[in-house]
């Protein structure tokens, strides 16, 4: 059985996808880009900028999911540059500063919207 999760403080879908599906024990995260929920635009600024935002959609998500960022086990992250993984690493680990969940990173032609940094994450409750 699975239950559709809709987060009203997350931007909206660019696509036919639900913010996250709850699965029992596990919730999936679709990817958030770093989209400012009240313009559907894309954050102005760099990676900085951008990857703030993008996890502060992650944890609307992760919230009408009734869960935080100590549920999230998996992440996948997608950045069009990867000469910005430090400066994206030092602000992903302030969102995870214990026991950090299982990462993989790939460096993508581009992203929807012209985003640079997006990521889905897997979480257990």
């Amino acid at each position: 059985m699975k239950n559709v999760i809709f987060a009203e403080k997350a931007p909206a879908a660019v696509g036919p996808y639900s913010h996250a599906i709850d699965c029992g024990n596990l919730v999936f995260l679709s990817g958030q880009i770093p989209l400012v929920p009240e313009t559907g635009l894309i954050a102005e600024g760099g990676i900085e900028v951008q990857t703030r935002q993008m996890m502060a959609n992650i944890g609307a998500v992760l919230e009408a999911a009734g869960m935080t960022f100590d549920n999230v086990v998996k992440t996948t992250v997608f950045m069009t540059d990867l000469g910005d993984f430090t400066t994206f690493n030092e602000i992903y680990a302030e969102y995870f500063p214990k026991n950090p969940p299982a990462r993989s990173c790939v460096g993508i032609a581009a992203l929807p919207k012209g985003a640079l940094v997006e990521c889905e994450c897997v979480c257990v409750k």
